[in-house]
């Protein structure tokens, strides 16, 4: 006959495992947070968010902020456009999508600079600080991804894409690399959130209600 042990001893079992594995994943949920902003801050700085194709008439490729358009009587690209340059930016929808792009990598930046709250304050308070800006990242990635193409009837992308560009019609042009990871990560960015928000609750009870310190259950 197998003995038991004392629910006592078991429940220290239970919380010395519990305790192990919720380090783990908060350990894994934390470095993947940290690939996830190089990840998006790539995403705000990479020009390539829509390119060319063997049909333009025109080489070249647009960013958020950035964009390079073939000269017409040479192959030699002509960039233009900063983050601070709003003037060059060739559409309003682009200096939009820019900006909840950027939110959401301060955001993201911000959830990473929260982890030393780690040792100052409650644990399950910082998980859901940091979940909370991370779905807040996610939405403005959402938005960003939204208005983004709303800008592709600019007198610039139409003279790269051909005049059948408009809005949400990007003619001769293609989606680059950019903009697809752009709108992946706003599945990461949620994922990180949802496990935040798991970590944070969990966090609030260490201890099933069913192990009790007297040795009942």
């Amino acid at each position: 006959m197998v003995k038991l042990l004392p629910a006592q001893e078991a429940a220290k079992i239970y919380h010395t495992n519990y305790v192990r594995n919720s380090r783990a994943v908060g350990v894994m949920w934390g470095t993947l947070t940290i690939c996830f902003s190089v990840l998006v801050m790539a995403l705000f700085i990479q020009p390539y968010w829509i390119g060319d194709s063997v049909s333009t008439p025109q080489a070249g490729y647009f960013g958020l902020f950035s964009y390079c358009v073939g000269n017409v009587l040479s192959s030699e690209l002509i960039c233009k456009g900063g983050p601070l340059d709003f003037s060059s930016i060739p559409s309003r929808a682009f200096k939009t999508a820019m900006f909840f792009i950027a939110l959401a990598m301060f955001l993201i930046i911000g959830s990473i600079i929260c982890f030393s709250l780690f040792f100052i304050c409650n644990t399950a308070t910082v998980y859901k600080i940091c979940a909370w800006m991370q779905l807040a990242a996610a939405t403005g990635l959402m938005i960003g991804c939204l208005v983004y193409p709303d800008g592709w009837d600019s007198s610039e992308v139409r003279r790269m894409c051909g005049e059948q560009t408009g809005k949400y019609t990007l003619g001769h042009c293609t989606i680059r690399w950019a903009f697809m990871l752009a709108i992946l990560s706003i599945g990461d960015a949620l994922i990180l959130s949802f496990l935040a928000f798991v970590l944070g609750y969990r966090q609030d009870k260490l201890l099933p209600d069913d192990y009790t310190a007297d040795g009942k259950g």
